[in-house]
């Protein structure tokens, strides 16, 4: 019953941001999603060089 309230609430704050994000929301440029696009593949990078470290001790 706990992880079904769980989801609930995950569900339903999920669907609250993306309304909100829908309305009030600005669309990016090209060099805003370009820019964005780099900055989330170093962070995976590192992302994945951490759980490597971790697994690996």
């Amino acid at each position: 019953m706990n992880l079904i309230s769980i989801l609930v609430l995950l569900f339903i704050t999920l669907f609250v941001v993306v309304k909100l994000t829908e309305r009030h929301g600005k669309p990016l440029t090209n060099e805003q999603q370009g820019r964005l696009a780099k900055i989330a593949m170093v962070l995976i990078f590192v992302m994945l060089v951490a759980a490597l470290i971790k697994s690996l001790m």
